[in-house]
């Protein structure tokens, strides 16, 4: 094992972001020997990605907030010590930067000063670790999110860090890619003996591989920590009630998928779709999405899966087949929901983006929630109604005057269905709606939906969540990867920027 472990240490660190009232983090006391593997869990909003952001130097300064107390990264400040610490963000959208996956690597280690030779030996071999088998000339445009995620990594495992920061690095991954994940982190930390922090809610993945769990308490402070087993044994039910997933059992209190059959809602004959025109991911798709059932759509990354609930939610134009609604959802709207207008779309078809930020246009939580219900010119006392109900149900009302760009990944993804839940459209097309929810959150979301399925709504949900899958989806369509395409080579990839 190598040496190249950084060590953490914290006295009474704390962060509160501008114009917040409540703290992120407080309070926080906690020490991280070099090569030490932790596993950091805490309830949605518990300061963890804060955290992560702190020790990677990236937090902002005095006019992004107020800091309490230390935090020193190898004794000095981690500002101070950028490249010391590689980070791996909840939204790897954020993380892509250049037009080419090789030139997307290469890039954290170009600012290292890292050799030319040294770079290009590192890309191909972090690619492959993380099982992102494409060529170095593919371009970042055409990836999925499930693919951006693993090309993040990549970037990230490229620089060989000291302190490994990963920020629910397998949420938007297939069970094949959380597996190919796990164990290139393994790989590396023990090759490197780079000490790993890592954020996840569910437990099982990371378990056997950390050495100690963290768990923060969402009032301040450590509410548990020491070895998984122990830790997991010894406070397991009081860290279930907190919000840790302690076990991945499905909640006994949540709906089953029934056998209730409703109106035909959306239908699909070799429907295909695409991204680019010309160039359909997915083909030869036949469904019927029923008022009251939820269709689950899952498959491995780059399938096309968000490229379908895009195209079942009107906002991408079919490749081809036919994609038409029934009378009783068009309303005399037209069969072709891509020809809809905004305004129609509102009541009949709400869509949740993959990245949550993408449909964010308010300056505060509440403002955001208003949006839709006051474009559908509803009664201002109604809206009121609407929202505090959402605010409350969710978890949310404590953030109401917050900006919706400075809430943890958990607290957007609630938010961005939120807003879609405030118009109560008839259909919901919602991708990776359970993202970053700690077990208390994930069941309160998934209960929103199984009510909107009582009462008549459809759901389409995108999703490699198999516990959602099982407490709601009556249907599950399990659409098939693509021929992947040759995999990376040594070689600099022509009209290269180096």
């Amino acid at each position: 094992m190598g040496t190249n472990g950084a060590a953490v240490r914290a006295r009474g660190w704390g962060w509160r972001h501008a114009g917040r009232s409540a703290w992120a983090v407080r309070d926080l006391d906690l020490d991280v020997e070099p090569g030490e593997r932790i596993l950091l869990l805490g309830a949605s909003g518990a300061g963890k990605s804060t955290l992560l952001h702190a020790l990677a130097g990236v937090l902002g300064g005095e006019d992004e907030g107020e800091t309490q107390g230390s935090l020193l990264l190898d004794g000095a400040l981690p500002e101070a010590e950028r490249g010391r610490a590689g980070l791996l963000l909840q939204d790897p959208d954020s993380q892509v930067i250049l037009s080419r996956v090789g030139d997307d690597v290469a890039f954290g280690c170009e600012n290292l000063r890292v050799p030319r030779d040294e770079i290009w030996r590192r890309v191909p071999l972090a690619l492959a670790d993380v099982g992102l088998a494409l060529p170095l000339d593919h371009p970042t445009s055409e990836l999925s999110g499930g693919q951006k995620q693993r090309l993040a990594l990549a970037g990230v495992l490229a620089m060989r860090p000291g302190l490994l920061l990963l920020d629910e690095p397998t949420a938007n991954l297939d069970p094949e890619g959380v597996r190919e994940v796990r164990d290139a982190v393994g790989r590396v930390t023990e090759t490197t003996g780079a000490t790993l922090i890592v954020v996840e809610h569910r437990v099982d993945v990371w378990r056997d591989l950390v050495d100690r769990v963290v768990v923060l308490a969402p009032g301040g402070g450590v509410l548990a920590e020491g070895p998984p087993d122990e830790v997991l044994g010894r406070e397991g039910a009081r860290l279930a009630e907190s919000g840790v997933w302690v076990t991945d059992e499905l909640p006994a209190t949540l709906r089953r998928p029934g056998t209730r059959t409703g109106d035909a809602l959306l239908e699909a004959d070799g429907l295909a779709v695409a991204r680019v025109a010309g160039r359909p991911v997915a083909s030869g798709i036949d469904l019927a999405l029923v008022a009251g059932t939820a269709l689950a759509v899952t498959g491995p990354n780059g399938a096309g899966k968000s490229t379908l609930g895009l195209t079942l939610a009107g906002l991408l134009k079919p490749a081809g087949g036919d994609l038409r609604t029934t009378a009783s959802l068009a309303r005399g709207a037209g069969p072709a929901p891509h020809a809809w207008r905004s305004r129609e779309l509102l009541t009949r078809i709400g869509t949740v983006f993959q990245d949550p930020e993408h449909q964010f246009l308010a300056p505060t939580v509440r403002r955001e929630l208003e949006v839709g219900p006051a474009a559908l010119r509803l009664p201002v006392s109604e809206i009121a109604e609407r929202v505090d109900s959402l605010l409350d149900r969710l978890r949310l009302s404590g953030l109401a005057d917050a900006n919706p760009f400075t809430l943890s990944g958990g607290e957007k993804r609630r938010l961005s269905v939120a807003t879609v839940l405030a118009t109560r459209p008839d259909v919901l097309v919602l991708d990776e709606p359970t993202f970053g929810q700690d077990s208390r959150t994930w069941r309160e979301l998934v209960g929103i939906l199984a009510e909107l399925l009582d009462d008549g709504a459809a759901v389409v949900a995108v999703t490699h969540d198999t516990l959602l899958v099982r407490a709601l989806a009556g249907r599950e369509l399990r659409l098939t990867a693509p021929p992947t395409p040759s995999a990376p080579t040594v070689a600099v990839p022509s009209g290269s920027r180096r």
